[in-house]
Order: structure tokens, then sequence, then C-alpha cells
């Protein structure tokens, strides 16, 4: 019998507004050129922190907190590291799709789509087809909308 789950995931990182930070913007495993830096302990991927989120809630197993955590305090602040802690826990469950929802007002995100969805299938070994990514300026309405960071939504579908 195949089961289908779904696991949703949030992040969201304000930008560096110290200008002595020297910080790549990175998003969905791949460094922008950018003079945006988001800001957090590790490299502050809003993207790769969301899908793992939702890869937890399938497995229930958190990773982004503690384990998270616990490896930037190793020095260890890449957010693929994190995603393949959370790709583990999936056991025999095949990643089937992954929908993103990226929120900001910049950078601007639909010249940077093909190039995350190609990373971002190859971070989860799935099709390029299979990621499918859409942005809003958030219109002024938060925070983020007001050019403050970026937030993303991550919706995660396996096949068990």
């Amino acid at each position: 019998m195949v089961k289908i789950k779904t696991g949703l995931g949030l992040d969201s990182h304000r930008f560096n507004e110290d200008p002595s930070v020297e910080k790549s913007l990175i998003l969905g495993g791949m460094e922008f050129e950018s003079e945006l830096s988001l800001k957090g302990n590790s490299d502050a991927d809003v993207v790769l922190h969301a899908i793992t989120d939702a890869i937890s809630s399938i497995t229930g197993n958190t990773i982004i907190g503690a384990k998270a955590d616990e490896l930037c305090q190793k020095g260890i602040t890449d957010s693929r590291e994190y995603l393949k802690l959370a790709l583990s826990d999936l056991g025999d469950a095949t990643i089937s799709h992954v929908a993103i929802a990226l929120e900001c007002q910049q950078p601007k995100i639909d010249p940077l789509v093909e190039p995350m969805r190609t990373s971002i299938a190859e971070l989860l070994g799935i099709a390029f087809t299979d990621v499918g990514i859409t942005a809003t300026s958030g219109e002024a309405l938060s925070d983020v909308g007001r050019g403050l960071g970026i937030h993303c939504t991550a919706i995660v579908t396996v096949v068990a």
C-alpha cells in the first residue's frame, strides 16, 4: 500500500544591517551575487531551512533547532548539511514534489528561480520538474513585505 505524506516548513531571516559583516546571500543551497545577506548563526538559507523543517514535520525528527545549533557551534554553518540530516531520516520514503513560496521585496526572485530549482533538485535527488518556486513581494504588509528580510514556506510531499 502506497502512503503519501506532506510536510510544511517555514523560515524567516532578517537582512544583515551591519556593513562590517561579510556574508554571502545563500538561497536554495546557492550563493548569489548580492550586496544583501541574511542574519543568522548558519548561512541563513531560508529556503533550505524551510525544506528541512518540512521534512522534519514528516519524520518527527527536528533538525533546525538543537541539532543545527550544535553543528553551528562546531563551525558547520552550511544548511546543506542540515538538509542531509533530515533526508537521512526519511528512510525508504522518496520525495515526489517540493513547493516553495518566497516572500521578499529584494532580491528579485524571478531571475533566481531556475538556478534554485536546479540546486534543490540536485540536493534532494529529484527531477527539476518536481521543484516549484513562486514569489511575492508581500505588499508591505509585514516586516518582510517592508523589505527587512526574507520568508520562505516549503511543502514537501513524499511517497512511502
